[in-house]
C-alpha cells in the first residue's frame, strides 16, 4: 500500500468548462497591460512556464516579479469567480468516490499540479474535493517548473520516499515526470491524451476513467 497518493488536478480530478483559460487571459492582461492573442501550450506544463512562453509570444520579458504579480492576479480571479467555476465546471466522474475511499483507508493524499496554489485550492474547494487532501504536502507552480521538480518538492514536503508514493495524471508529461522522480504512475485517460499515448509514454497502469472505484484502488495499490 502506498504511503502517499499524489494527484494532478486539471483533467484528472476536474474540468473547468473553459473558464480556466478565461481567467488566465484576464490575469495576463491585468499584469502586462496586453490583451492575450495566443497562449503557449498548457498540456502537462506549469503556470510559470506557460507565463514565460506566452509572454515571449507577445514580446514581453518575464522574470520572477512578473510571475509573482501574475500568480496574485490569477489567484484573486479564482476567488472572485468561484461560484461561476462551480457552475461551469465539474469534478470528473468517480473522482470524489476514489478520494473518499482512499481517505477512509487512511491513505495520505495531496496534489502535484502546475496550478498556482490559490487557484488549486479554489478549484478543489468548489467541487468539495479538498476535504480529502493534505494540501500542505503537495506542490504547485510556485515550487518549480516541471513535473519532476514538483514531485520531488511534494515528496520532501510529505517526508515520503519515491518508492512509497503513487502519482495519478492524465498527460505523457505526467508519466515522464513521475518516472524521472522515481514515482510509480497511474495514468487516467480523461484529458487530451488517449490511452495508447499514455501507455506509449510508459505508464505502469492506464485507466479510462475513475468511475470504477475498485479498479482505481487496485491500480493505486490499495
Amino acid at each position: 500500500m502506498p504511503e502517499l497518493v499524489l494527484w494532478d488536478i486539471d483533467h484528472t480530478l476536474m474540468a473547468t468548462g473553459g473558464l480556466g483559460r478565461e481567467l488566465w487571459s484576464e490575469a495576463f492582461r491585468q499584469v502586462t497591460g496586453v490583451v492575450m492573442r495566443e497562449q503557449a501550450s498548457v498540456t502537462g506544463s506549469t503556470e510559470r512556464v506557460i507565463l514565460r512562453e506566452t509572454a515571449r509570444l507577445h514580446g514581453i520579458a518575464c522574470d520572477d516579479g512578473l510571475f509573482t504579480r501574475f500568480a496574485d492576479a490569477l489567484g484573486a480571479l479564482h476567488v472572485r469567480r468561484a461560484a461561476e467555476l462551480r457552475e461551469r465546471g465539474h469534478a470528473l466522474p468517480g473522482a470524489a468516490a476514489v478520494l473518499a475511499a482512499l481517505a477512509e483507508g487512511n491513505v495520505r493524499q495531496s496534489v502535484v499540479t502546475g496550478n498556482i496554489r490559490q487557484a488549486a485550492e479554489v478549484k478543489l474547494g468548489v467541487y468539495g474535493l479538498d476535504t480529502y487532501l493534505r494540501l500542505d504536502d503537495g506542490a504547485y507552480a510556485e515550487d518549480g517548473e516541471g513535473r519532476p521538480e514538483l514531485l520531488r518538492a511534494a515528496l520532501a514536503h510529505a517526508g515520503v520516499t519515491p518508492d512509497r508514493a503513487v502519482f495519478l495524471g492524465d498527460t505523457p508529461a505526467d508519466v515522464a515526470g513521475g518516472h524521472e522522480a522515481g514515482v510509480r504512475v497511474v495514468a487516467v485517460a480523461t484529458g487530451r491524451a488517449p490511452a495508447h499515448e499514455l501507455r506509449d509514454a510508459g505508464a505502469e497502469t492506464v485507466l479510462d476513467s475513475l468511475t470504477d472505484t475498485s479498479r482505481a484502488l487496485a491500480a493505486i495499490g490499495t
